[in-house]
């Protein structure tokens, strides 16, 4: 670092001694014409007093001098003061020399030391209009240190100071940003802890009273053991199938989901999705029907993947369509090399206030609170988890309803990825 200064200041007193060398030919001649002996005395004296002022102000310049001023404003009047001086001091000196007489020589002093007044006047005013401007920033500056993350300064202006002022107000606002994030996952972290603390609570309850019961020999006959062993079996799955789907979330939501792509029949995986839970809605007297158009297929995605969006999709509406309901699944070019899945029930719909929320880990509707007529009961993930497998796959998942009107889910697919 220290070379580097040096470098600079060889490099400014030779420019010095260059500009004296070239305003000799350039000026001087042109102007008055003086004889060669005074040409080599100007340019001399040019270069002496130059190569002088250049090292006063790099000497100035140094690391060290400017940390021991109290204030910008200053560093700004020792500047203009320094400046005035070099000047003066080089005025004097080339005057007295060259051409002035003793009354010219005075006369021209007094002038400018009424010029270095002016100028040091001008300085004053020139520095309050910077540091109320540095004042405002080192006050936002505190103010975001204390933690107040709405802070803002003015940034009007074009200069260098409203440009700062522009990167601080953005640097206030994704701060700001920052912090509520930090704030929702600190909730969502709360959250999680209370609602699978209370999802576990109850099977594991349930387990417990179960096993006891068969342990204190309550149960006596082989048909009572054989209900009490299938209420175990089935809180176990309850148990299981809430673990998988947190680790498939939690997944999905530090985007570490691995999809395994590949050409595939969409209308192939409608049609398992509805074999597979027909036996589900008879037993709850739903009706379920499926329609694909011929211009769906082939489709880049993970089978997997999507069969357990429609799975979800699909279950979650035979779980909120009363008896006698219908729902239906349906699959369409949507345009743009896209298509759309949709799934519509006829069940008791959604409030228009909790819409926003239907995606949202654990959130779940009245009813979805308690158990359903199999025994099941929903821990509020199947939505989140969809949501997060469409979005893995670059789509876009979306919900529409009206309270006692049924509810329709959709979500678009790419044909293929980017």
């Amino acid at each position: 670092m220290a070379t580097t200064r040096v470098r600079h200041l060889i490099v400014l007193l030779l420019g010095v001694w260059l500009c004296a060398a070239l305003l000799i030919p350039l000026l001087a001649r042109p102007l008055f014409a003086p004889p060669a002996v005074d040409e080599q005395q100007l340019f001399l004296l040019m270069g002496f007093t130059g190569s002088v002022s250049m090292f006063i102000a790099w000497c100035i310049g140094q690391p060290g001098l400017g940390q021991r001023l109290r204030s910008l404003r200053d560093g700004l009047m020792l500047l203009s003061l320094l400046t005035i001086l070099t000047l003066f001091a080089n005025f004097w000196l080339l005057a007295r020399q060259m051409f002035l007489d003793a009354h010219d020589l005075g006369l021209s002093a007094v002038l400018l030391v009424f010029g270095a007044w002016t100028a040091l006047g001008c300085g004053y005013f020139i520095s309050n209009a910077f540091t109320p401007r540095i004042r405002a920033l080192a006050r936002g500056a505190e103010r975001i240190a204390r933690g107040e993350t709405g802070t803002r300064v003015p940034a009007a202006g074009q200069d260098e100071l409203a440009a700062l002022a522009r990167s601080f107000n953005l640097m206030a606002e994704r701060l700001e940003e920052a912090a509520a994030r930090r704030e929702r996952l600190e909730q969502d972290r709360r959250d999680l802890i209370a609602w699978t603390s209370h999802d576990l609570r109850t099977p594991l309850a349930s387990l417990r009273l179960v096993i006891e019961a068969l342990v204190d020999g309550v149960a006596g006959d082989e048909a009572t053991q054989q209900r009490y062993l299938q209420t175990a079996q089935r809180e176990i799955r309850n148990l299981s199938q809430l673990i998988d789907d947190l680790f498939e979330l939690s997944q999905l939501e530090s985007g570490h989901v691995e999809l395994q792509l590949q050409r595939s029949s969409l209308g192939d995986l409608l049609s398992d999705t509805l074999g597979a839970l027909r036996p589900v809605a008879r037993r709850r007297e739903v009706q379920l029907e499926g329609e694909v158009s011929d211009d769906v297929d082939p489709l880049l995605i993970d089978p997997e993947k999507i069969q357990r969006v429609l799975y979800n999709l699909v279950s979650n509406a035979i779980r909120h369509t009363p008896a006698g309901g219908n729902i239906r699944l349906a699959a369409a070019a949507s345009g743009s090399g896209q298509v759309r899945v949709t799934v519509s029930d006829s069940g008791e719909g959604i409030a228009a206030a909790d819409l926003p929320q239907v995606f949202e880990r654990f959130w779940r509707g009245g009813q979805a609170r308690s158990r359903d007529q199999d025994g099941e009961r929903g821990a509020g993930l199947g939505l989140a988890i969809a949501r997060g497998l469409v979005e893995a796959h670059q789509g876009r998942i979306e919900v529409s309803s009206q309270p006692g009107a049924g509810t329709e889910f959709s979500f678009t697919l790419p044909r293929s990825l980017a």
